[in-house]
């Protein structure tokens, strides 16, 4: 094997596009995965936007080309929202951005360049309370996505989902931690049958099913690999804990009145994330965590996959911390980590292989108009 390992610009969102491109390349990574999210948006975990999104050109694109080859580096977008569910004005909002994005992608390059973009699909709730909610969260996904899918294939640019379920995306009061379509294989498998296009795939985050006790290995063994362009690199520890021992490890702790919960001796979240009992790492960084890593590269070898890992710095020990030393540190102990499941052994130790490396070229040959939802239906 010879995959690139990249990072994600999520952990290094106080930084300039340039500063990113430089951490980067510090670190030893061979890419980048540029969050671009939307500054007006209203989420605030994770976020960053290191490409500037407004009145992109040709030109903004040579420049972003340029200063990528210069370093050496792979890119690839993405922004991670509610497309689907959540307030209307946003949930539009959302989709325009991705219709942007994809633009963007296009312009640097697309399917030729490997410049893909990442997206979440989101979940309608009103709709999940109903009986058969998540057919019908499927057939709001079909209706919203058809056209999406259609405007990147045709300016030749791949959208991939993360398998997130967003856990903690809505307050610990609400019953379900599912806010994400595309967070289990089943979903994915749906998707891919309702809009059949190779301008679709998804970027798979093994950490997100080990929470859920479900084995990855399994899972790139049930999934068809020609959807998987990415793999995330982050690490779940899996804890014993009072709130599982109460609450079971089937269904998320639940929020319920403070005074009652402390009278009787129940442990209840301490906030929107604390549902599930689990702890965010970094793969070889602070400790073990509950993945066989050589098991799950073994298995995506044999099963052909060739892009890149990226690194998703979440982690408790790492980016959680605040501090950018620390935040480098996990990256540069993930790349030692992964080196020797990923790339060949030569004088100098375990070493990623330039010989395929080709630069970014300039593709696009024209700029063409934003687009917006309205202008597809």
């Amino acid at each position: 094997m010879n995959n690139p390992i990249w990072v994600m610009s999520s952990a290094l969102d106080n930084l300039s596009f340039s500063e990113v491109l430089q951490k980067a390349k510090s670190v030893g990574a061979q890419g980048v995965d540029l969050c671009v999210f939307r500054r007006d948006g209203t989420r605030t975990d994770h976020v960053a936007t290191h490409l500037e999104y407004e009145n992109f050109t040709l030109e903004s694109a040579s420049k972003v080309i340029d200063a990528l080859n210069e370093k050496g580096l792979k890119a690839s977008i993405g922004a991670f929202e509610n497309c689907i569910g959540g307030e209307p004005e946003q949930q539009l909002k959302n989709q325009n951005h991705l219709l942007r994005l994809i633009r963007i992608a296009h312009l640097l390059g697309g399917d030729e360049n490997d410049v893909t973009v990442g997206t979440f699909v989101g979940y309608n709730h009103e709709l999940g309370n109903q009986e058969n909610g998540f057919q019908k969260n499927l057939e709001r996904y079909q209706k919203i996505f058809t056209p999406i899918i259609k405007y990147a294939e045709d300016l030749g640019v791949t959208v991939i989902y993360e398998n997130c379920p967003m856990e903690g995306w809505r307050s610990a009061g609400y019953t379900s931690t599912f806010n994400n379509l595309s967070g289990v294989l089943a979903a994915r498998k749906l998707m891919y049958a309702m809009i059949p296009s190779d301008a679709h795939g998804e970027i798979y985050d093994p950490s997100h099913d080990v929470w859920q006790h479900t084995d990855p290995v399994e899972v790139i063994k049930a999934t068809d690999m020609k959807k998987v362009k990415r793999v995330h690199v982050k690490a779940t520890r899996n804890l014993s804990s009072s709130k599982q021992i109460h609450w079971g490890g089937m269904y998320p702790v639940q929020d319920v009145d403070k005074s009652l919960a402390q009278k009787a001796g129940v442990p209840v979240p301490d906030h929107e994330w604390d549902r599930h009992n689990y702890e965010a790492m970094l793969p070889g960084f602070g400790g073990s965590d509950s993945m066989d890593w050589r098991a799950f590269v073994e298995v995506l070898k044999d099963r052909g996959f060739n892009g890149p890992y990226e690194i998703e710095n979440e982690a408790a020990l790492s980016k959680a911390t605040g501090n950018l030393a620390a935040t480098l540190q996990g990256y540069e102990a993930t790349i030692m980590f992964l080196s020797p499941m990923l790339w060949p052994l030569t004088e100098e130790g375990y070493q990623y292989d330039r010989k395929d490396y080709q630069p970014l070229k300039q593709v696009a040959q024209k700029n063409g108009p934003e687009v917006k939802m309205e202008d597809l239906s």
